[in-house]
């Protein structure tokens, strides 16, 4: 089973987080039911670790959300590289409907930029952003927009 930092991510975030429970699970319990369920254990490990990383950042005082109010951001060539214009352009749709602000897009972008993927697709965007918003503080509604977003596209749609 050829699986990624992003598809551990997913099976958490479906499994544990969206689910409105309690988790009671160690981390030891948890990584050994992720191996059960195929994940290797250097990718188990990178998940937490990507996990971790996002909930420093989110806890760090928040010096972005008062940078210019109309800013333009320009992407480096490696964010470009992994991240192609459709993300970059939903990126900016996000931003300009108040779904993201300066902060969470730059929080986003340095949580695509951690993953170890040559490049990231729109469907696998949309999940990295669901997970940057699930705790962010008054993101309510973005994260259940977003979250709306996801999961109806994962479903498909029946005519």
């Amino acid at each position: 089973m050829k699986e990624n930092v992003l598809d551990v991510l997913m099976y958490l975030f479906e499994n544990y987080m969206n689910d409105d429970i309690e988790i009671d699970t160690d981390e030891e319990s948890l990584r050994a039911e992720l191996q059960q369920a195929g994940f290797q254990a250097g990718e188990i490990s990178k998940a937490f670790d990507w996990l971790e990383a996002l909930a420093r950042q989110q806890s760090q005082p928040d010096g972005l959300a008062l940078s210019a109010v109309a800013s333009m951001r320009v992407y480096t060539d490696d964010e470009m590289e992994k991240l192609d214009a459709e993300c970059r352009g939903f990126l900016l749709f996000l931003e300009q409907t108040g779904i993201l602000n300066h902060a969470t897009r730059e929080l986003v972008i340095d949580r695509v930029m951690a993953l170890n993927e040559d490049d990231i697709d729109l469907e696998q965007l949309k999940w990295v952003i669901l997970m940057v918003l699930f705790n962010q503080p008054g993101g309510e509604a973005a994260f259940a927009w977003v979250e709306d977003l996801v999961f109806e596209e994962a479903q498909g749609s029946l005519h």
